[in-house]
């Protein structure tokens, strides 16, 4: 292949979804600044595999077998080669939590080191020995106790306060999917969170602003993230997901796994009033079954209920975060179980506020065309990600400022908590 592709540029960027039913991959190029950064792709590749189960690597064999495929297919598609790669962890081993800060000010006013400090103290919390941090996202800085300032350096205060979303993982897993990346012969450029990278490809500033709920409807699990004023504000991974809607198709129907996958994509609804009473599908079926047919609205009623559940756990874990009066923007949906027609009707029926159907399109040029799927969204978002941070590197130290290495002593924190700044 190497032979075939032509070396990587600088501006090049990568990402792998490790999902419970595929490995996606995405090789793209950086577009725009450090002020409005895209993504420009080149090349999409796509393997189902069944080694990650809901995050977490059941087999290391399988898992690297897939990345192998997916990456080469997305190189061979962009013609390039590329070295690092960009992953995504969700989970029920992913936790989030909000974090306080306090640092005494001494100059005339407030400097860069000053809000390194006092991230730094918000983020020195115990984890515990299974969990590391991934991200460290600040809410909003006091100067005095004044609140509500999103960037402090530059004005004058004596007491500077941070609040900070901290989201960590249990450390075993980013450790085993790092082990897997590494055997396909590609190196982790950095962990993201799923419903954060997701967040950049489908979310609206006005709908981060006003205030939303992303509901990624997973194969594995379902993960909910929350925004307002720009922020995450809460995060959580449930077990109920698509996949659970495939194994009762199997159950309720007598198929396989993979007959009730076709069954589901290419006559399934997730809203049942839907379909006409009318229709009738055939069924797959064995020598000793014979031929079978059944009425399309027994299938759809499998996935009207299934669905129905998901979308219920989703609304009563904003519940309980308190957000179910705050979401003026509503629900945006993703994921792949999100593709299902009448997904719309039912989210609206179960939640009771706005809904829509997030497809990545923002910010990415080339062959967009190939993500403008609701499963997509994650890996676009991932590319996304990873040209922020590059476009962000280009700013802060990989310039003209490499050489002096007391400015990088002083920009490296404060890199990383704008880079996490979501």
């Amino acid at each position: 292949m190497g032979d075939r592709l032509s070396t990587a540029p600088q501006r090049l960027v990568a990402a792998l979804d490790l999902g419970s039913t595929k490995v996606t991959a995405i090789v793209a190029e950086m577009t725009g600044d450090a002020r409005n950064p895209g993504a420009k792709i080149l090349g999409v590749g796509v393997e189902r595999s069944a080694g990650v189960r809901r995050g977490v690597v059941r087999d290391i064999e399988e898992t690297t077998r897939a990345i192998t495929k997916a990456m080469r297919d997305a190189q061979r598609m962009a013609g390039v080669e590329v070295g690092s790669v960009y992953c995504g962890v969700a989970g029920e081993h992913v936790a989030g939590r909000t974090t306080k800060g306090l640092v005494s000010v001494t100059g005339a006013e407030i400097r860069t080191g000053d809000v390194a400090r006092v991230n730094d103290v918000a983020s020195n919390v115990s984890f515990g020995r299974d969990h590391e941090l991934l991200h460290a996202i600040p809410q909003e800085y006091l100067i005095d106790e004044q609140p509500g300032i999103n960037d402090p350096i530059g004005m004058t205060g004596s007491r500077l306060e941070a609040e900070v979303y901290l989201v960590t993982v249990m450390a075993s897993v980013p450790q085993n999917l790092r082990k897997c990346v590494e055997r396909a012969g590609f190196r982790v450029e950095e962990f993201v969170l799923e419903p954060l990278a997701a967040s950049l490809a489908v979310l609206t500033p006005d709908e981060l602003e006003l205030g939303c709920a992303l509901v990624e409807l997973g194969g594995g699990s379902t993960n909910v993230a929350i925004f307002q004023n720009g922020k995450i504000r809460h995060t959580a991974s449930l077990l109920c997901a698509g996949g659970h809607v495939t194994s009762d198709i199997v159950h309720g129907l007598q198929v396989t796994q993979l007959d009730a996958e076709r069954l589901k994509e290419r006559f399934g609804a997730a809203y049942e009033p839907l379909v006409p009473e009318t229709d009738v599908i055939e069924l797959p079926s064995t020598p000793g079954q014979g031929s079978r047919s059944a009425a399309r609205r027994v299938l759809s009623h499998i996935m009207h209920m299934r669905m129905q559940e998901v979308l219920e756990y989703a609304w009563d874990e904003i519940t309980r975060a308190g957000y179910q009066q705050r979401l003026p923007a509503g629900i945006i949906l993703t994921g792949g179980a999100a593709q299902a027609p009448g997904i719309i009707e039912l989210a609206r029926e179960v939640c009771a506020v706005p809904v829509r159907v997030g497809v990545p399109g923002q910010g990415l040029s080339g062959l967009a065309d190939s993500v403008e799927s609701p499963r997509m969204a994650v890996p676009a978002g991932l590319v996304l990600y990873g040209a922020r941070q590059m476009a962000l590197g280009n700013v802060f130290g990989m310039g003209g400022r490499r050489g002096n290495a007391s400015v990088e002593k002083i920009l490296a924190p404060v890199k990383k908590w704008l880079q996490d700044f979501f």
